[in-house]
């Protein structure tokens, strides 16, 4: 059943920026009091607070208490997920089951990184000790097993992937804050170089520095300040899908649970949804989600896409901001990419962008991508206005 108790009031994102030279706490600072002027509330009346982890400040234990100390912030509610892209739309679920107990009202849901700054630290675990001495250098190396797998399991085009990024670009192309601003053809992706065999330079994502926040409030709030609510009216997740299998199939996720379920919460089916905004670290990942969520059939991706207009006017908006390929990815903020685009167009104020009489929007988020193993969490939201 859909819910429409609690709503989002407002939002803000920062430009996105290569190297910034700004703090992770200006960052968030800059989020947080742009979506709260947005939404009409004082810094006062927020009594909840939602942060993710960042790589910025990952020797910091308490990233939490931090954040509020140098926002001005006393919550009675906080949280802080670490489930990686999936922690923003993560958060906006948690903040509406707080806000539904009665631990508080309103929440601010903050999510700010800045990778180029010096307080980057290393991981640690299996990721130094088993991965990189091998030369599986992080994300890019995972994601290329997973694409080789997928191209020998079933049928893949290089021109869908293509397809992906260069709508994507186009996109990114309308959108102010985005980092890339210069267009793609298919050439451009086709000599891209290669960066993990088979996955190209285009297919991949921008590390960047940025952040964004949202206000989330009852739905008498909200619409008491005037704006227009979005609503989170379906949320599912599930994180280490698979986790008992000692050699899963890597072309799984637990998009294929946590995707359906989601959509039935909201009682819709996929043909019902009128934008989708996948978190979108590398192509290969939005054309499985296409099909792990129910758009297509298994193996059916590449046609598709191809098939399907992705252009923000067309039959299935695609990241109509341009998505973290073409907006870029402010490191372990990146999951709010694609939610504060999402509701900017439920809003009716993604200028030169705008999709016609949105309704609805489905925004995924994905935590961690583990050696050989499926995706750590895989979570969908359904936003409708």
């Amino acid at each position: 059943m859909p819910l429409r108790d609690v709503a989002i009031a407002g939002y803000h994102e920062t430009r996105f920026e290569r190297r910034s030279g700004r703090s992770v706490y200006d960052v968030a600072g800059e989020a947080a009091a742009g979506a709260l002027a947005r939404a009409g509330i004082a810094k006062r009346e927020v009594d909840g607070v939602a942060v993710n982890s960042t790589l910025s400040n990952t020797a910091e234990p308490f990233w939490s208490n931090r954040v509020c100390d140098a926002l001005g912030l006393t919550p009675r509610w906080l949280e802080m997920s670490d489930i990686g892209g999936a922690s923003g739309i993560g958060n906006v679920a948690r903040a509406a089951l707080a806000i539904r107990a009665g631990w508080c009202s309103t929440v601010l849901v903050v999510s700010a990184d800045v990778p180029s700054s010096t307080w980057q630290a290393r991981y640690s675990g299996y990721r130094p000790e088993f991965q990189e001495p091998y030369g599986v250098q992080g994300p890019p190396g995972l994601f290329a097993f997973l694409q080789r797998r997928y191209a020998e399991q079933y049928r893949l085009a290089p021109e869908a992937l293509a397809k992906i990024a260069m709508v994507q670009r186009q996109h990114a192309l309308l959108n102010p804050n985005a980092i890339f601003k210069q267009p793609m053809s298919l050439e451009d992706y086709m000599t891209s170089r290669i960066v993990s065999e088979p996955l190209r330079l285009l297919d991949s994502v921008m590390y960047c520095d940025g952040g964004a926040a949202l206000v989330v409030t009852t739905t008498e709030r909200a619409r008491a300040l005037g704006a227009r609510p979005v609503y989170p009216t379906a949320y599912a997740e599930i994180t280490n899908f698979n986790g008992d299998d000692p050699a899963p199939d890597i072309t799984e996720t637990g998009f294929s649970v946590a995707g359906p379920a989601a959509l039935a919460q909201a009682e819709l089916g996929p043909r019902d949804v009128q934008q989708f905004h996948p978190y979108d670290d590398f192509t290969i990942a939005v054309l499985m989600q296409l099909e792990q969520i129910g758009f297509c059939k298994r193996g059916e991706g590449s046609r598709f896409v191809l098939e399907t207009d992705l252009a923000w006017q067309g039959t299935l908006p695609l990241n109509t901001g341009g998505g973290q390929l073409s907006a870029g990815q402010p490191g372990l903020a990146g999951g709010m990419v694609n939610l504060v685009e999402a509701v900017r167009q439920l809003r009716g104020e993604a200028t030169g962008r705008q999709v016609a009489d949105p309704r609805n929007a489905v925004v995924t988020g994905i935590g961690v991508v583990p050696f050989v193993r499926n995706w750590g969490t895989s979570a969908v939201m359904v936003l409708e206005v």
